[in-house]
């Protein structure tokens, strides 16, 4: 559930689905502020957010490869609106290994690298 405010008296905006990619932008004293691909901001309760992290291709189709190389082969592409699983703990983007990149799975098993420019919720 998805609230105006960090409260659970507060007015509820949206129910989401499970699996639904959000950014998390703040932690305060038990509920997170996110934006959700659409970009709308709103308060969720921490404990409903997921450890697993979903990301949303956002570009009409994006290369996933084997290393986080533009000359890298390419492993499959996912089109626009696909759901990707992060692969690797998040962290910041300045943070990762490879900066520009992060490792995603398919709910098929494939992984590899993918832009970050590329997809939504990290």
């Amino acid at each position: 559930m998805l609230y105006d405010a960090p409260s659970a008296r507060a007015k509820p905006l949206y129910v989401y689905g499970r699996d639904v990619p959000v950014e998390p932008l703040v932690d305060v004293e038990g509920w997170t502020k996110i934006r959700d691909a659409s970009g709308t901001i709103g308060w969720m309760q921490s404990k409903s957010l997921s450890e697993r992290r979903m990301l949303v291709v956002r570009a009409p189709a994006a290369d996933v490869r084997a290393a986080a190389d533009e000359s890298a082969p390419i492993v499959f592409r996912a089109d626009r609106d696909v759901l990707l699983e992060l692969a690797e703990p998040a962290a910041s983007p300045a943070a990762t290994a490879t900066p520009g990149w992060v490792r995603v799975r398919h709910r098929d098993g494939q992984a590899g690298y993918v832009r970050l420019s590329q997809v939504f919720g990290f």
